[in-house]
């Protein structure tokens, strides 16, 4: 039975964080256009899921996050790798409540991964009255994730999911590789990146669509490689890297290259999920700044 309330929490901190990680979800799927992902104009390179989808899908997780946040907290003076057993729990719910507010659809399946994580980092950081920040958030999900992808994808015999298979055949680690590291493309990469399209004035829903297009170039994403192998993995990443090369999206009149990236994306039948994901990530870490505090 999960707690009905939230040990030593503040309940502003919680609410505020909470609806940031939502916004994110939010900002992320109406974010257009993308290419091979659901947008506002089209379903991209999916043909089971729409943005209503994705809208209901965030509804439903929304009211999942708290809990993690609990957890976090609850859990704050055990080895966090230790916490990871209830997290899983908290986890399978949130799945359970996506797919049927959905009707079966996976629309935010990395995102409950990412989110939870994150949100359970801070309730353990705050609980811990350690300051609380991008930086440590993400250091905070690798000793939640120590050793995550030796257990899950390395140590596993049978070809059991798709994350395994890539594994053995290509070598990656997906999303919980990213987890597992503690977000370095994020914290290292899209973020830095994010924050200074902003500053040099760029509009913040070019700047996520900049940001985005970094991250397909360089990420090793497995919704890319579980539709279109490596040939297909690297031709995403090498045309993302084109653009960016070309200047990127920088104005309102780039945005035609995504349109044709994306209807390319839908010929290949490729869709950047994981890329897609590392995006909420970024955006929710961006929005987590004013809520950094030192809690001693």
């Amino acid at each position: 039975m999960l707690p009905k309330t939230l040990p030593t929490l503040d309940a502003d901190i919680v609410a505020g964080c909470c609806d940031l990680a939502w916004r994110a979800m939010l900002t992320e799927v109406n974010l257009s256009p993308k290419p091979g992902l659901v947008d506002s104009f089209n379903c991209g390179a999916h043909k089971d899921m729409a943005l209503e989808d994705f809208h209901r899908s965030a509804e439903a997780i929304r009211h999942w996050l708290p809990r993690f946040m609990a957890s976090g907290a609850r859990h704050a003076n055990c080895p966090a790798h230790e916490a990871l057993a209830d997290l899983r729990v908290i986890g399978m719910g949130c799945e359970a409540d996506m797919f049927r507010a959905t009707a079966g659809v996976n629309t935010h399946k990395g995102t409950i991964f990412s989110l939870g994580l994150l949100c359970a980092a801070i309730g353990r950081l705050y609980q811990q009255r350690q300051v609380i920040s991008p930086a440590a958030v993400g250091k905070t999900v690798a000793n939640y994730c120590q050793g995550l992808t030796g257990r899950e994808l390395q140590n596993g015999n049978a070809q059991h999911t798709a994350g395994q298979r890539l594994y053995r055949q290509m070598g990656l680690t997906g999303a919980r590789g990213e987890a597992e590291a503690g977000y370095p493309l994020v914290l290292r990469l899209a973020l830095p990146h994010y924050r200074t399209r902003l500053a040099a004035g760029s509009d913040s829903e070019l700047a996520l669509l900049d940001t985005l297009l970094v991250l397909m170039s360089v990420n090793n994403d497995t919704n890319v490689a579980s539709r279109g192998g490596s040939a297909g993995l690297q031709w995403l990443q090498q045309h993302a890297q084109t653009l960016l090369r070309r200047g990127g999206i920088r104005q309102p009149a780039d945005l035609s290259h995504l349109h044709e990236f994306n209807q390319q994306c839908i010929e290949r039948n490729l869709s950047p999920g994981g890329s897609a994901d590392l995006l909420i990530v970024t955006h929710f870490l961006s929005e987590l700044m004013p809520y950094t505090l030192n809690t001693n």
